[in-house]
């Protein structure tokens, strides 16, 4: 397939999944099930503890905590960010609202954006360095286009991928490590590509407000000017950056040079 007769900034969606996609096996019933079990029984048991006003307290006693010990929080938060993000778990979008909510938009912002590109670097070097030839097998397809792409574009390429998030993050981080594209190229474009985006969800969980704040005025303690703003936001930004995609900002993804065209279809 010629990459490069696609349109504006798209990668086609049969080469983004790598084969042997997920299905519902005996074993996988089994785990889902214990899980299920291990969360109802920790409910059950844990009832008590997680009342609205028994929650309220926790969080004054952690505030409290990061008052008394800011270096320590924010060290093992960041950490935490970081070690998600290399091991390419799930979890990064519930844990910038958490950290936002926690820290503020400010602090937040700065510890969930180095964190983030942190984590994607050690993805990206644990690709190039350890799991080379597993990840040319598994996403072959894309690190052949991926290179390409890298070799003719440049940053500018990763830039867009990291900005207009058609490919999941975790795969571009391995994918490109087996490209030529080097370390603190990567680390550059990734954090301002991401820092966009990051900044909307940052906000978003900065504008919930705390817990004793809810157990005093329920519902209507949620529904604030500034969270209003911030799902506005939210629903917006997928519809901005797919707008931006397509638009003639990015000439040199939408217009690929007519050698790179020739070059692919030999």
């Amino acid at each position: 397939m010629n990459s490069d007769n696609l349109p504006p900034t798209e990668v086609p969606q049969g080469e983004l999944q790598p084969a042997g996609a997920p299905t519902w096996s005996p074993e996988r019933v089994v785990v889902l099930l214990v899980v299920a079990t291990v969360i109802v029984t920790a409910g059950y048991f844990l009832r008590d503890d997680l009342t609205l006003e028994a929650l309220a307290a926790r969080e004054v006693q952690f505030r409290q905590f990061q008052t008394n010990h800011p270096v320590a929080v924010y060290l093992v938060a960041f950490c935490i960010y970081v070690a998600v993000t290399g091991a390419s778990l799930p979890g990064a979008t519930p844990m910038t609202l958490v950290f936002a909510w926690l820290f503020g938009f400010w602090r937040a912002l700065l510890l969930v954006s180095f964190a983030s590109t942190a984590g994607a670097s050690i993805a990206f070097l644990t690709s190039r360095y350890l799991l080379r030839s597993a990840v040319a097998a598994r996403f072959g397809k894309q690190v052949k286009s991926f290179n390409e792409l890298i070799e003719r574009e440049g940053g500018f390429y990763l830039f867009t991928l990291r900005l207009i998030p058609l490919v999941p993050f975790f795969v571009i981080n391995l994918v490109m490590g087996l490209t030529s594209i080097p370390l603190w190229q990567f680390w550059v474009v990734s954090q301002i590509g991401m820092l966009p985006g990051t900044a909307v969800y940052v906000y978003a969980g900065a504008s919930v407000p705390d817990l004793n704040t809810l157990a005093a005025q329920g519902v209507s303690g949620i529904l604030t000017p500034q969270l209003l703003t911030a799902f506005i936001l939210l629903g917006l930004f997928p519809l901005l950056v797919k707008r931006l995609s397509k638009s003639s900002l990015f000439p040199r993804i939408s217009h690929p040079s007519p050698d790179a065209q020739n070059s692919d279809s030999t």
